[in-house]
């Protein structure tokens, strides 16, 4: 078994993200630079949660990560929102750095929210 170099969530983002369809404004204000791809349900709960489930070894994550994307396509593409960093980090400060997963629906709520306020409903 070998040693993991990076997070394994990395290896997970970076198999799946040439399909990523990030968009070129903020949606909750409109701002076209420093955008971030925001997922309301969390890779790394999301893979823990499913490793665990599976009762797959994390340092395996090479060997399974086809298929854990294609288990948790709409987690990872549809479930997803483009935001600036500003609003992304606000996000975060709120729900945490690993939101938990049940919190995906309020997450969703508190963007549109925001978007409202900023008059792009």
């Amino acid at each position: 078994m070998a040693e993991l170099k990076r997070d394994p969530v990395k290896y997970i983002r970076d198999k799946a993200k040439s399909r990523y369809e990030k968009a070129s404004e903020c949606y909750i204000c409109g701002a076209d630079t420093e955008l971030d791809f925001h997922h309301y349900y969390s890779l790394s709960p999301l893979l823990q949660k499913w490793v665990k489930e599976q009762n797959y070894m994390m340092e395996d994550i090479r060997n399974f990560r086809d298929e854990f994307i294609n288990e948790h396509i709409e987690e990872l593409y549809d479930y997803t929102v483009t935001l600036c960093h500003a609003h992304h980090l606000k996000l975060h400060s709120i729900y945490g750095r690993n939101p938990t997963l049940h919190s995906a629906p309020k997450q969703k709520r508190w963007v549109e929210i925001q978007r409202g306020k900023h008059g792009l409903v």
